[in-house]
Protein backbone atom coordinates (compact mmCIF):
# COMPACT_ATOMS: atom_id res chain seq x y z
CA UNK A 1 0.00 0.00 0.00
CA UNK A 2 2.79 2.59 0.92
CA UNK A 3 4.13 1.73 -2.92
CA UNK A 4 0.87 2.75 -4.05
CA UNK A 5 0.38 5.84 -2.53
CA UNK A 6 3.39 7.32 -2.91
CA UNK A 7 5.45 5.76 -5.72
CA UNK A 8 2.51 4.07 -8.54
CA UNK A 9 -0.44 6.73 -7.34
CA UNK A 10 1.55 9.89 -8.19
CA UNK A 11 2.67 8.86 -11.64
CA UNK A 12 -1.01 7.99 -12.42
CA UNK A 13 -2.42 11.27 -11.96
CA UNK A 14 0.76 12.82 -13.50
CA UNK A 15 -0.03 10.57 -16.53
CA UNK A 16 -3.34 11.77 -16.92
CA UNK A 17 -2.73 15.35 -16.10
CA UNK A 18 -0.42 15.30 -19.06
CA UNK A 19 -2.46 13.06 -21.89
CA UNK A 20 -5.85 14.54 -20.28
CA UNK A 21 -4.53 18.04 -21.47
CA UNK A 22 -3.22 17.15 -24.70
CA UNK A 23 -6.49 15.20 -25.18
CA UNK A 24 -8.78 18.20 -24.05
CA UNK A 25 -6.91 20.52 -26.51
CA UNK A 26 -7.01 18.29 -29.39
CA UNK A 27 -10.68 17.20 -29.24
CA UNK A 28 -12.50 20.41 -27.47
CA UNK A 29 -10.24 23.50 -28.42
CA UNK A 30 -13.63 25.50 -27.99
CA UNK A 31 -14.42 24.21 -24.65
CA UNK A 32 -10.80 25.26 -23.34
CA UNK A 33 -11.66 28.49 -21.65
CA UNK A 34 -12.88 29.78 -17.77
CA UNK A 35 -16.27 29.87 -19.99
CA UNK A 36 -16.63 33.54 -17.90
CA UNK A 37 -20.11 34.14 -16.08
CA UNK A 38 -18.93 38.23 -15.37
CA UNK A 39 -22.02 39.24 -18.02
CA UNK A 40 -24.30 37.36 -15.67
CA UNK A 41 -22.83 38.94 -12.38
CA UNK A 42 -20.12 40.79 -10.87
CA UNK A 43 -20.14 42.30 -7.73
CA UNK A 44 -19.13 39.63 -6.22
CA UNK A 45 -16.73 38.41 -8.79
CA UNK A 46 -15.11 41.69 -8.34
CA UNK A 47 -14.03 40.75 -4.72
CA UNK A 48 -14.10 37.10 -4.67
CA UNK A 49 -11.42 36.54 -8.26
CA UNK A 50 -9.05 39.08 -6.96
CA UNK A 51 -8.59 37.52 -3.46
CA UNK A 52 -8.56 33.74 -5.17
CA UNK A 53 -6.15 34.80 -7.44
CA UNK A 54 -3.43 36.40 -5.60
CA UNK A 55 -3.51 33.94 -2.49
CA UNK A 56 -3.08 31.13 -5.07
CA UNK A 57 -0.19 33.00 -6.61
CA UNK A 58 1.47 33.54 -3.22
CA UNK A 59 0.80 30.17 -1.90
CA UNK A 60 2.25 28.70 -5.33
CA UNK A 61 5.03 30.41 -4.38
CA UNK A 62 5.28 29.42 -0.61
CA UNK A 63 5.06 26.02 -2.20
CA UNK A 64 8.02 26.51 -4.31
CA UNK A 65 10.07 27.56 -1.44
CA UNK A 66 9.26 24.95 0.75
CA UNK A 67 9.32 21.86 -2.16
CA UNK A 68 11.39 22.29 -4.64
CA UNK A 69 14.51 24.91 -2.82
CA UNK A 70 16.13 22.43 -0.75
CA UNK A 71 17.25 23.07 2.84
CA UNK A 72 20.29 23.17 1.95
CA UNK A 73 19.94 26.18 -0.37
CA UNK A 74 18.62 28.00 2.28
CA UNK A 75 21.26 26.69 5.16
CA UNK A 76 23.86 27.83 2.93
CA UNK A 77 22.09 31.34 2.57
CA UNK A 78 22.01 31.71 6.37
CA UNK A 79 18.28 31.39 7.03
CA UNK A 80 17.90 29.22 10.24
CA UNK A 81 15.08 26.46 10.38
CA UNK A 82 13.25 28.97 12.91
CA UNK A 83 13.40 32.23 10.87
CA UNK A 84 11.98 30.03 7.75
CA UNK A 85 9.41 28.55 9.40
CA UNK A 86 8.32 32.43 10.95
CA UNK A 87 8.39 33.51 7.57
CA UNK A 88 6.52 30.82 6.28
CA UNK A 89 3.60 31.19 8.63
CA UNK A 90 3.34 34.49 8.47
CA UNK A 91 3.38 34.76 4.66
CA UNK A 92 1.33 31.32 3.98
CA UNK A 93 -1.36 31.66 6.52
CA UNK A 94 -2.66 35.26 5.23
CA UNK A 95 -2.14 33.72 1.32
CA UNK A 96 -4.14 30.91 2.72
CA UNK A 97 -6.97 32.84 3.95
CA UNK A 98 -7.05 35.10 1.36
CA UNK A 99 -7.43 32.42 -1.10
CA UNK A 100 -9.94 30.67 0.57
CA UNK A 101 -12.29 33.22 1.47
CA UNK A 102 -11.62 34.19 -2.52
CA UNK A 103 -12.67 30.80 -3.03
CA UNK A 104 -15.91 30.65 -0.75
CA UNK A 105 -16.90 34.20 -2.37
CA UNK A 106 -16.66 32.60 -5.78
CA UNK A 107 -18.69 29.41 -4.79
CA UNK A 108 -21.59 31.12 -3.17
CA UNK A 109 -21.85 33.21 -5.96
CA UNK A 110 -22.01 30.31 -8.81
CA UNK A 111 -24.37 28.47 -6.29
CA UNK A 112 -27.38 31.99 -5.86
CA UNK A 113 -26.81 33.20 -9.43
CA UNK A 114 -29.10 31.41 -11.76
CA UNK A 115 -27.51 31.28 -14.72
CA UNK A 116 -24.20 31.03 -13.11
CA UNK A 117 -25.21 27.74 -11.50
CA UNK A 118 -26.91 26.08 -14.51
CA UNK A 119 -23.18 27.03 -16.34
CA UNK A 120 -21.97 24.98 -13.95
CA UNK A 121 -20.55 21.28 -15.07
CA UNK A 122 -20.35 18.34 -12.28
CA UNK A 123 -16.49 18.36 -13.01
CA UNK A 124 -16.28 21.93 -12.14
CA UNK A 125 -18.52 20.90 -8.91
CA UNK A 126 -16.47 18.24 -7.82
CA UNK A 127 -12.75 20.34 -8.76
CA UNK A 128 -13.75 22.98 -5.99
CA UNK A 129 -15.05 21.06 -3.47
CA UNK A 130 -11.74 19.03 -4.23
CA UNK A 131 -9.64 22.32 -4.28
CA UNK A 132 -11.13 23.40 -1.12
CA UNK A 133 -9.95 20.23 0.85
CA UNK A 134 -6.64 20.81 -0.39
CA UNK A 135 -6.27 24.41 0.41
CA UNK A 136 -7.86 23.40 3.80
CA UNK A 137 -5.00 21.00 4.46
CA UNK A 138 -2.47 22.95 3.38
CA UNK A 139 -3.27 25.87 5.62
CA UNK A 140 -3.58 23.12 8.54
CA UNK A 141 -0.10 22.24 7.63
CA UNK A 142 1.26 25.40 7.47
CA UNK A 143 0.03 26.10 10.94
CA UNK A 144 1.15 22.63 12.14
CA UNK A 145 4.46 21.70 10.69
CA UNK A 146 5.38 25.38 11.64
CA UNK A 147 4.36 24.45 15.44
CA UNK A 148 6.10 21.60 15.12
CA UNK A 149 9.55 22.88 13.74
CA UNK A 150 9.01 25.90 16.18
CA UNK A 151 8.91 23.30 19.29
CA UNK A 152 5.76 25.12 20.28
CA UNK A 153 3.19 22.19 19.98
CA UNK A 154 4.07 17.94 19.60
CA UNK A 155 6.52 16.54 18.36
CA UNK A 156 9.47 17.90 16.14
CA UNK A 157 8.50 17.12 12.63
CA UNK A 158 10.52 18.73 9.36
CA UNK A 159 8.65 18.55 6.10
CA UNK A 160 11.76 19.34 4.06
CA UNK A 161 13.48 16.78 5.31
CA UNK A 162 10.70 14.46 4.57
CA UNK A 163 7.76 15.47 2.03
CA UNK A 164 9.89 17.96 0.01
CA UNK A 165 13.07 15.45 -1.34
CA UNK A 166 9.96 12.92 -1.96
CA UNK A 167 8.15 15.26 -3.85
CA UNK A 168 11.95 16.28 -5.77
CA UNK A 169 12.53 12.19 -6.04
CA UNK A 170 9.04 12.07 -8.54
CA UNK A 171 10.54 14.16 -11.23
CA UNK A 172 13.96 12.22 -10.80
CA UNK A 173 11.96 8.61 -10.98
CA UNK A 174 13.34 7.85 -7.90
CA UNK A 175 10.72 8.30 -4.80
CA UNK A 176 11.51 6.76 -1.88
CA UNK A 177 7.68 5.62 -0.29
CA UNK A 178 9.47 5.34 3.13
CA UNK A 179 10.05 9.40 3.39
CA UNK A 180 6.33 9.80 3.78
CA UNK A 181 5.54 6.97 5.87
CA UNK A 182 6.34 8.90 8.66
CA UNK A 183 5.06 12.10 7.91
CA UNK A 184 1.74 13.58 9.81
CA UNK A 185 -1.14 12.09 8.56
CA UNK A 186 -2.44 16.05 7.46
CA UNK A 187 0.92 16.55 5.26
CA UNK A 188 -0.01 12.51 3.63
CA UNK A 189 -3.74 13.93 2.82
CA UNK A 190 -2.68 17.13 1.63
CA UNK A 191 -0.01 15.02 -0.71
CA UNK A 192 -3.16 12.44 -1.97
CA UNK A 193 -5.68 15.42 -2.59
CA UNK A 194 -3.43 17.34 -4.38
CA UNK A 195 -2.20 14.67 -6.76
CA UNK A 196 -6.11 14.10 -7.45
CA UNK A 197 -6.68 17.56 -7.75
CA UNK A 198 -3.93 17.11 -10.59
CA UNK A 199 -6.00 13.92 -12.33
CA UNK A 200 -9.03 15.49 -12.68
CA UNK A 201 -7.19 19.31 -14.07
CA UNK A 202 -7.55 18.41 -17.59
CA UNK A 203 -11.69 17.93 -17.28
CA UNK A 204 -12.52 20.92 -15.70
CA UNK A 205 -12.21 24.83 -15.90
CA UNK A 206 -8.51 24.64 -14.87
CA UNK A 207 -7.36 24.07 -18.21
CA UNK A 208 -7.59 28.14 -18.45
CA UNK A 209 -3.97 28.13 -16.13
CA UNK A 210 -2.23 27.09 -19.68
CA UNK A 211 -3.75 29.91 -21.55
CA UNK A 212 -2.25 33.24 -22.04
CA UNK A 213 -3.93 35.75 -24.55
CA UNK A 214 -0.11 36.41 -26.24
CA UNK A 215 -2.43 36.94 -29.37
CA UNK A 216 -3.42 40.23 -27.76
CA UNK A 217 -0.18 42.12 -28.24
CA UNK A 218 -0.20 41.50 -32.36
CA UNK A 219 -3.55 41.50 -33.41
CA UNK A 220 -4.34 45.27 -35.04
CA UNK A 221 -6.98 47.51 -33.59
CA UNK A 222 -10.64 46.81 -34.18
CA UNK A 223 -12.13 50.08 -35.49
CA UNK A 224 -16.31 50.57 -35.37
CA UNK A 225 -17.92 53.08 -38.01
CA UNK A 226 -21.17 53.45 -39.17
CA UNK A 227 -22.47 54.27 -42.52
CA UNK A 228 -24.96 56.92 -41.39
CA UNK A 229 -24.17 60.47 -41.38
CA UNK A 230 -22.21 61.52 -38.34
CA UNK A 231 -24.37 64.56 -36.00
CA UNK A 232 -22.27 68.27 -36.36
CA UNK A 233 -20.54 67.44 -39.32
CA UNK A 234 -21.67 69.62 -42.30
CA UNK A 235 -21.60 67.93 -46.16
CA UNK A 236 -22.93 71.15 -47.83
CA UNK A 237 -24.71 70.25 -51.29
CA UNK A 238 -22.10 67.92 -51.89
CA UNK A 239 -23.21 64.09 -52.51
CA UNK A 240 -22.81 61.82 -50.30
CA UNK A 241 -20.35 58.84 -51.03
CA UNK A 242 -20.84 55.30 -50.95
CA UNK A 243 -18.41 52.77 -49.10
CA UNK A 244 -16.70 53.76 -46.11
CA UNK A 245 -15.16 57.20 -45.58
CA UNK A 246 -11.76 58.38 -44.61
CA UNK A 247 -10.64 58.20 -41.03
CA UNK A 248 -8.46 60.94 -40.03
Amino acid sequence: MSTFLWVIFPYICLAVFVVGHVWRYKYDKFGWTTRSSQLYEDRLLRFGSPLFHFGLLFVAVGHFMGLIVPQSWTDQAGVSQELYHIVALAGGLPAGIACLVGLAILVYRRRTVGPVFRATTVNDKVMYALLAVVIVLGMWNTVAGSLLNLGIAGDHYNYREGVSPWFRQIFWFQPDASLMENAPIGFKLHALTAFLLFAIWPFTRLVHVFSAPLGYFTRPYIVYRSRDERPGVATGSRAQKRGWERVQ
